[in-house]
C-alpha cells in the first residue's frame, strides 16, 4: 500500500462534483501496488481500475483534447497557450466531467496520485525551458524609456488594485462578506503582474516579436518581470513565515545560499561543457542525459531548501546560455515531449479544479472587476509613460495591450494562491476564466489594430530602374547558411563598381530563433568578438569581407546578423532595406537543386520568410537560386577567366528590372552579357499596349548602352504559345554560367499558355521555376527579379 497526501484544492473541489465518490477521509488515498498493471478486459476486469492504463488514458485524452482546441481555435489566429488552458479546462466539470459517471471512471481521486507526479515533473520541465529560453543579457539593452514603462506597467496597477481593494474591505462592515471575497489585496497584487515569458510568446505568436514595438515590450516586460518577481517572492515567503519575521528572513537567506550554489558549481560545470560545443559541434546524448538529471537534482535540493520546486529548474535554465548550441539543443528535445504529452496532464489536472458552474455571479464580477482594473491598470502605465517618450500613438496603445496578456505563469500562481488558501474555490475558477477571457480578446484585437506591415506601405519607386545611372548601388544580400556564399558573392562580383557608382552591400545572416525568447539584430564589425549565438557567421562575414578587399575600395561591406523566427524574418530585412536606402534584396531559394533539377535540400521554414519578403519588401527583390557554383570566387574576382550571363526578356516590369540589373554588368571585362528577347508571333490584345510601349523603351535604352560593347549582344526569339517559349529555353543548355528572368508576367499571356498549370514553386513564376527545375542547364546559376511597384503589395 502507499499513501498520498492529496493537495486541498484538488480534494474540495472533487467534492463540490456531482456524483463524486468520496472516501471519509479527506486527506489520505490509498493504493495497492498490486493494482498498477495486472489485469485486462480477458481477465474479466477494466483497465480503468488499474492506476498506469488509467494515466496513459488520461495523458491521451489531454493531448487529444488540446489538440482539437488549437485546430479549433488557430482559424481565430489564437495562440497554442489559450488552447492548452481552454482544453483543461473543458476536459473538467465544467464541460466533459458533468457527464454522471465519467468523473469517477476517467478522473478517479485515486488517480491524483501519479497524476500530481506526472504533471509536476512536466511543470518542472516547462519552468527550466523557461529559463534557457530567457536571455538574462537582455538586462544590458534596457534603457531609460523601457525601464520606465516596465516599472510602471506594474506600478499603477498595483496602486489602483491595492487601492481599490482596501477601499472596498473598509466601506465592507459584513464579516461574513469579508470571507467570501477572500483576501482582495492578494488579489489585486496577483492581477497587476506582468511576466517577460507570457509576452515574449504572445509577440512570437502574433509575429512582431522583432518588429521596432516589439523590442521595446521585450525590455519592458523584463523590467515588470525583475518587480514582479519581487513582490510575488516577498509575498509567499511572508505568507509562509505566517507573519514571522525572522522565519521571513530566513527564508530568503535560504533562497540565496541555493542560488549561490547553483551559480557557483553547476555555472563552471556548465562552462567546461560549451567548450566542448563550440564551433557549431551537435550534443553529444550523454552531455544532454546530463543536464536533464541536473533539472531533477535541482529541483529536489531547491525543494530541500524549504524553496519551491519549480525554483531549481528556472534558476538552472537561466544560467544556460540561451540559443544555439546547448540552448537550441535542450529546447528541440524537450519541446515536444514537455508541452505535447507531460504538460497536458498539468492542464487536465489545472481544469479539473475550474468549475464554472459553481461560480456565483456576485463573486465572478467581482474578481472581473479587480482584473480588469489591472489589465487597465498595466495598459494605462505602459501607454502613458510610452507616450511621454516620445512614441507613436497608436505604438505606445498597442504596447499597452502587450503588457496586459496572461498565461501559464499566472495561472499557477493562481493554484498556488489557492493551496496556500489564499483564496478560495470560486475566486480561482474566477481568476482563471478573467485571465482566458482577456488574454484571448487581447490576442483578437491587437492584429486587427496594428500591422508592421504597414510601416513599409508607401514606400515605391526603391528599384533599379527608377535609380540614377552614376549613384551608388544599394544592395543587401541575406544569407541563411554558408552555401549560400558562392552564389551570391559570383552575382556581386559581375556587377561593375566604379569610383562614380559604388556598391555598398549589406550582408544579413539570418538564423532561425532557436531555444532563445529573444531575437536579435545586431551589425556585427568584428567577427572574432561573436557570441555563441552568432558565432556560426564569422565564415560569411570573412567571405565577404575577401570581396571587399578584393575591389579596392569600389564595393564595401556592412555585415548584419539576424535571430529570430522565421514568421517575423522579413522585419529586419525591411528595417535595414530602409534604414540604409537599398534598391534591391537577394534572397536565397529555400530549395537547392542537383544539376539533373532534383531537389536534394528544401527547408520549409525558410518559404514562410522568403514569401513574407515578396510580398511586402519596400525595394526590388532577386531570388538566388543555388544550382552550384561555377567557377571558385577567386577566379572570378582576379579576372582570370569570363562568366557568361544572359538575361531573359518577354515583358512586364519585372523583366524590366531584370534588364536594369544585368545593364549594372555592362562594361566588365570578364563578362559576356546575351539578352534573349522572346517575341509573341501575333497580335497582342489592347490591354497589353501600354505595357509593349515601356518594354521598347527599356530595350531601346538598353541596346544604346551596350552599342559599340563587344562583350554584350542582342538576340531575338518568335514563339507562339507557352511550348514555344518552353522550346526556346531549351536552346540554352549549358552554355551560361548566370541567368536573369523576371518573376511575373502580363496576366494571360499568351507566351506562357500551357505552362502555369506546371509552376510548382509560385515564388519563382512560370519562367524562373521552369529553368531551377530543369535538367539542361546543369550548374547554372538562376537570378528571378521582381520590381517594387504598387502592386507587389496586393498580391
Amino acid at each position: 500500500m502507499m499513501v498520498s497526501t492529496m493537495e486541498p484544492e484538488n480534494v474540495l473541489v472533487f467534492g463540490s462534483m456531482p456524483k463524486t465518490q468520496m472516501i471519509q477521509s479527506s486527506h489520505l488515498v490509498c493504493s495497492n501496488f498490486s493494482r498498477l498493471t495486472n489485469a485486462s478486459v480477458f481477465y474479466s476486469s477494466s483497465p480503468l481500475t488499474l492506476m498506469l492504463p488509467l494515466l496513459l488514458l488520461q495523458l491521451s485524452l489531454g493531448s487529444a483534447a488540446i489538440l482539437v482546441t488549437f485546430y479549433l481555435l488557430r482559424h481565430f489566429g489564437l495562440p497554442l497557450m489559450l488552447a492548452q488552458v481552454l482544453g483543461g479546462v473543458l476536459l473538467g466539470p465544467s464541460l466533459l466531467c458533468r457527464i454522471p459517471g465519467l468523473l469517477n471512471m476517467i478522473f478517479p481521486i485515486r488517480s491524483f496520485l501519479l497524476m500530481d507526479v506526472v504533471s509536476t515533473m512536466g511543470f518542472m520541465f516547462y519552468f527550466f525551458l523557461v529559463g534557457v529560453q530567457t536571455d538574462i543579457w537582455l538586462l544590458k539593452k534596457i534603457t531609460k524609456k523601457s525601464f520606465a514603462i516596465g516599472f510602471f506597467s506594474v506600478a499603477v496597477p498595483m496602486i489602483l488594485t491595492l487601492g481599490m481593494s482596501l477601499l472596498w474591505m473598509q466601506f465592507n462592515v459584513n464579516p461574513n462578506e469579508k470571507k467570501k471575497v477572500d483576501r482582495l489585496p492578494e488579489i489585486a497584487k496577483a492581477e497587476s503582474l506582468v511576466s517577460f515569458q507570457i509576452v515574449s510568446y504572445y509577440l512570437s505568436e502574433l509575429r512582431v516579436i522583432n518588429s521596432e514595438i516589439g523590442r521595446v515590450a521585450l525590455c519592458s516586460s523584463m523590467v515588470s518581470t525583475l518587480c514582479s518577481t519581487c513582490v510575488i517572492t516577498s509575498n509567499i515567503l511572508w505568507n509562509q513565515s505566517k507573519d514571522d519575521l525572522p522565519r521571513f528572513f530566513q527564508s530568503i537567506c535560504y533562497g540565496i545560499i541555493f542560488a549561490a550554489l547553483v551559480c557557483c558549481i553547476l555555472g563552471p560545470l556548465l562552462l567546461w561543457e560549451m567548450k566542448h560545443t563550440l564551433g557549431g559541434q551537435p550534443l553529444k546524448q550523454g552531455n544532454l542525459v546530463v543536464l536533464f538529471i541536473a533539472v531533477l537534482m535541482s529541483g529536489f535540493w531547491g525543494h530541500s531548501f524549504g524553496l519551491n520546486i519549480y525554483f531549481g529548474p528556472l534558476l538552472f535554465g537561466l544560467i544556460i546560455p540561451s540559443g544555439p548550441p546547448l540552448g537550441s539543443a535542450l529546447v528541440e528535445k524537450l519541446y515536444v515531449i514537455t508541452n505535447w504529452v507531460l504538460m497536458p496532464l498539468f492542464f487536465v489536472k489545472f481544469g479539473l479544479a475550474v468549475d464554472i458552474f459553481a461560480l456565483s455571479l456576485k463573486t465572478y464580477f467581482k474578481v472581473q472587476f479587480f482584473a480588469l482594473l489591472g489589465a487597465f491598470g498595466k495598459f494605462l502605465g505602459a501607454s502613458l509613460c510610452a507616450l511621454s517618450c516620445q512614441m507613436p500613438q497608436r505604438d505606445a496603445i498597442v504596447l499597452g495591450f502587450f503588457m496586459t496578456f496572461q498565461g501559464v505563469i499566472e495561472l499557477d500562481l493562481f493554484r498556488l494562491m489557492k493551496r496556500k488558501q489564499i483564496i478560495g474555490d470560486e475566486a480561482f475558477s474566477a481568476m482563471c476564466l478573467t485571465a482566458l477571457i482577456g488574454s484571448g480578446v487581447v490576442a483578437l484585437v491587437v492584429p486587427c489594430f496594428y500591422d508592421p506591415s504597414k510601416r513599409y506601405e508607401g514606400y515605391y519607386g526603391r528599384t533599379l530602374a527608377h535609380s540614377r545611372h552614376n549613384s551608388e548601388l544599394r544592395v543587401l544580400v541575406c544569407i541563411h547558411e554558408e552555401q549560400n556564399v558562392p552564389s551570391a558573392v559570383n552575382v556581386l562580383a559581375t556587377l561593375k563598381p566604379t569610383k562614380q557608382s559604388p556598391i555598398a552591400v549589406y550582408m544579413l545572416h539570418m538564423v532561425e530563433l532557436m531555444g532563445s525568447a529573444t531575437p536579435l539584430l545586431m551589425r556585427q564589425k568584428r567577427p572574432k568578438k561573436l557570441s555563441t549565438r552568432t558565432r556560426g557567421s564569422a565564415p560569411i562575414i570573412d567571405a565577404f569581407k575577401i570581396l571587399e578587399e578584393n575591389h579596392d575600395g569600389l564595393v564595401s561591406v556592412s555585415p548584419f546578423i539576424s535571430v529570430s523566427p522565421p514568421q517575423t524574418m522579413h522585419h529586419d530585412v525591411f528595417q535595414i532595406a530602409l534604414e540604409k536606402g537599398t534598391s534591391l534584396v537577394i534572397i536565397p531559394f529555400y530549395k537547392k537543386f542537383h544539376v539533373g533539377g532534383a531537389v536534394y535540400l528544401s527547408k520549409r521554414s525558410l518559404k514562410i520568410a522568403n514569401q513574407n519578403v515578396l510580398d511586402q519588401a519596400p525595394c526590388s527583390i532577386a531570388i538566388l537560386v543555388d544550382r552550384g557554383t561555377l567557377k571558385t570566387l577567386h577566379a572570378i574576382w582576379a579576372g582570370w577567366s569570363s562568366s557568361e550571363v544572359a538575361v531573359i526578356f518577354l515583358g512586364g516590369a519585372d523583366d524590366q528590372e531584370a534588364l536594369a540589373l544585368v545593364a549594372k554588368m555592362t562594361g566588365c571585362q570578364n563578362i559576356n552579357l546575351t539578352l534573349i528577347r522572346i517575341i509573341y508571333d501575333g497580335d497582342f490584345p489592347d490591354k497589353y499596349m501600354e505595357g509593349i510601349r515601356n518594354d521598347n523603351e527599356s530595350l531601346g535604352q538598353f541596346q544604346t548602352n551596350i552599342s559599340g560593347n563587344t562583350c554584350a549582344k542582342y538576340w531575338e526569339e518568335v514563339a507562339k504559345d507557352g511550348a514555344g517559349t518552353a522550346s526556346v529555353l531549351r536552346t540554352l543548355e549549358n552554355q551560361y554560367d548566370i541567368i536573369v528572368v523576371g518573376r511575373r508576367h502580363y496576366d494571360t499571356f499568351p507566351l506562357l499558355s500551357g505552362l502555369t498549370e506546371s509552376n510548382e514553386n509560385k515564388e519563382l513564376g512560370v519562367i524562373g521555376d521552369m529553368l531551377a527545375s530543369s535538367d539542361f542547364l546543369g550548374n547554372t546559376t538562376i537570378l528571378v527579379v521582381q520590381q517594387h511597384t504598387d502592386n507587389s503589395h496586393s498580391e
